[in-house]
């Protein structure tokens, strides 16, 4: 298994019966590590279903499953941790919520203080990006909050333990510099989804790639 993993995110709408084969071959690809259920303008029972539905298919593959923004829905289904925001929950709220044995992921886009805030509140990882032009966040939260360069991911491998998330605009064609600058894990979310040759076309090609530069 290649030192940098693949971290793959839903899309921001499925249809569950068809997203659920496209799921399973993309977790079949065997780099993807964690995979987040990433729903908006989704209603707590259409997250919950789909929950019950993937996280299955999570277990079967050993991927760690995470529920966006939710600490109460992650904790209703059995999640293995929650990814917030900096709009969202405190690290502290969420932990109380949780418990001590649950992954609670940060985005903290292009700020170091960010994230050495989160992982002084106890962030099991944190997340930087986007690094690329993404269609996935919205332009005015990308102005907002800066586009970070590879340097903060060697900067951050470099001084802590605490795992780092690379996201925005990644596909296996521009993930090396990421990867070389200390990404643990590469995030990923049309580039899968979206591939022309399917998901588990896709999730082989970021695996090759993860293999050649590591």
């Amino acid at each position: 298994m290649p030192a940098c993993s693949i971290y793959l995110i839903s899309p921001p709408r499925i249809t569950l019966g068809a997203f659920l084969p496209k799921a399973q071959a993309a977790f079949a690809g065997g780099a993807v590590q964690a995979f987040q259920l990433r729903l908006k303008d989704a209603s707590d029972g259409e997250i919950l279903e789909a929950a019950r539905e993937i996280l299955p298919l999570c277990r079967a593959h050993d991927i760690a499953f995470i529920l966006n923004d939710r600490a109460d829905l992650a904790l209703s289904c059995s999640a293995d941790g929650v990814h917030l925001g900096q709009d969202d929950m405190k690290i502290s709220k969420a932990r109380d919520i949780l418990g001590a044995q649950k992954v609670i992921g940060v985005s903290c886009h292009a700020s170091k203080d960010m994230a050495i805030d989160a992982a002084e509140e106890g962030a099991d990882y944190v997340a930087f990006g986007a690094f690329y032009p993404t269609t996935s966040k919205p332009q005015e939260k990308v102005e907002k909050w800066g586009v970070p360069t590879p340097d903060i991911l060697s900067w951050w491998s470099e001084n802590t333990t605490v795992p780092c998330v690379a996201i925005g605009g990644i596909t296996p064609a521009n993930c090396a510099p990421l990867i070389a600058a200390g990404a643990d894990f590469i995030a990923a979310i049309t580039s899968v989804w979206d591939h022309p040759g399917g998901p588990a076309k896709a999730v082989s090609e970021f695996t090759a790639a993860l293999s050649a530069k590591t």
